[in-house]
């Protein structure tokens, strides 16, 4: 691993908005070193002084918000009022465990012999390596690094290489915060050879990791020489389901929030669409007249809704994903249409008559493309939405209490959405269940990951 350049583009334009240099394995080696001794002096920082430094981070980074929507726009094509909105979610995650740094309780456990006296107390598990994706630059890191810090960790971030800059300005601004330089780190490099380091490496504790499937099994393989803790938030293959009670009008915006929000990349994105068969048609239209009115464009265009692809593998995997369904049948509601301006586009496609046997039905798309498939039974559609290895997110449109406590109990997945097509904040806990992964993430769960339980068990 040596210092090789690399070049971060415009997905919009194909442009070169910035040339980097991959850190050299004795670099992240050195920076490793330096925040394993700040994390001695950082551990015995009082919380209400953690608590201190997160709230003046959260401060900077709204006082930046334009700023930072803008790079991360730039950088991920994603059209400028959804990075504003996810600047601020980003941000909801350094003000929920600015708060979470002081809640970090013990507790004494009733003695069981007179002279004994049993306390629980809570520590920083140690140095924190994470690995973040490029689709969410700004809140998959702060979702990490918050409550990182706020328990008492140093941090260690290694952005995607299709979206380094949001990342560095974010740790930039932590500096200026009044974080020690080596409390909170950025290291850029190839995600293979950064994760290797990192897993293998003695003085990390934990590895937190945001991604791919197959990528977190590795991560969790070559974890397991050190018995590094680790959280992995995995890939997912939604299910949408719409019951024969459902409020249309409900049903297709909270499915155009789910699918088409970041151009259908994101690992909640809903993939699969299942609609009972006796509102498809009302549910089919209303969501074709909606969808039509999607604008694709430039993300630095305030009109635009539905900005580039990343890049053009996944532009090939989502032209693909939709040629295999119409070629076996699938019926072309609205879009279907792809090209090439600078950068990548996918129109927002609706497909229908979708069938188990297509790629979109089995494989995470990550476009904007939604099959919808019909059923009859509710057992039915429990089944199908269950038959996945996947189990990070599911939504589904009733306005039935006892149906909806029926899909809830019974669908597989962490994150679940009952008549709403986002359901994730700063303070609900989120992570998937299978091959989606473990931990989580957000919530007053999302601190656990950072803490060790010691006990002393004092004779008196």
């Amino acid at each position: 691993m040596g210092n090789e350049k690399f070049d971060v583009k415009n997905p919009a334009t194909g442009e070169v908005i910035e040339t980097l240099r991959n850190n050299s394995e004795e670099e992240i080696n050195e920076k490793i070193e330096r925040s394993h001794k700040a994390f001695q002096t950082y551990k015995k920082k009082p919380a209400h002084d953690r608590s201190a430094l997160l709230y003046k981070w959260h401060e900077l980074i709204l006082e930046n918000q334009k700023e930072i929507a803008l790079i991360m726009t730039r950088e991920s094509g994603k059209p400028l009022k959804e990075s504003m909105g996810e600047v601020k979610y980003a941000t909801d995650y350094i003000l929920w465990f600015a708060e979470e740094a002081k809640r970090t309780y013990g507790r004494t456990i009733p003695e069981h012999v007179e002279n004994k006296r049993l306390v629980v107390t809570r520590a920083p598990v140690g140095v924190v390596a994470s690995i973040t994706p490029w689709n969410f630059p700004a809140a998959m890191m702060t979702r990490k690094a918050a409550p990182a810090l706020a328990a008492g960790c140093t941090f260690i971030c290694k952005p995607a290489q299709d979206t380094p800059l949001t990342t560095m300005k974010l740790v930039d601004l932590a500096h200026e915060a009044g974080f020690d330089k080596d409390v909170i780190q950025y290291v850029n490099g190839s995600g293979k050879e950064l994760g290797q380091i990192f897993t293998k490496h003695p003085l990390i504790s934990k590895i937190t990791y945001t991604g791919s499937t197959p990528v977190g099994k590795q991560l969790m393989e070559q974890s397991s020489s050190t018995l590094k803790k680790i959280t992995l938030e995995l890939g997912g293959h939604a299910p949408l389901i719409v019951h024969e009670d459902a409020d249309i009008d409900k049903a297709v915006k909270g499915t155009i929030t789910s699918k088409f929000r970041n151009a259908g990349q994101t690992c909640v994105c809903a993939n699969r669409i299942y609609v009972h068969e006796s509102v498809k048609e009302a549910f089919e239209k209303a969501l074709k007249t909606e969808v039509s009115k999607l604008k694709v464009g430039n993300g630095q265009d305030e009109s635009t809704d539905i900005g580039p692809v990343i890049n053009a593998d996944g532009f090939e995997k989502i032209q693909s994903h939709i040629e295999d369904a119409t070629s076996k049948g699938a019926r072309l509601v609205t879009g279907g249409t792809s090209y090439k301006d600078g950068g990548y586009y996918v129109t927002p496609t609706v497909l229908a008559d979708v069938t188990d046997d297509m790629k979109i039905m089995v494989e995470e798309t990550f476009g904007p493309v939604a099959p919808i498939q019909t059923y009859k039974e509710i057992d039915e559609v429990i089944e199908k939405a269950n038959d996945t290895p996947f189990g990070l997110a599911a939504y589904f449109f009733t306005e039935n209490y006892r149906i909806g406590i029926q899909l809830y109990e019974n669908l597989d997945y962490g994150v679940i959405g009952w008549n709403d097509g986002g359901p994730s904040a700063a303070h609900i806990p989120f992570g998937g269940m299978k091959e989606s992964g473990f931990g989580r993430e957000g919530g007053s769960e999302g601190i656990e990951p950072y803490l060790e339980t010691k006990v002393v068990s004092i004779l008196i």
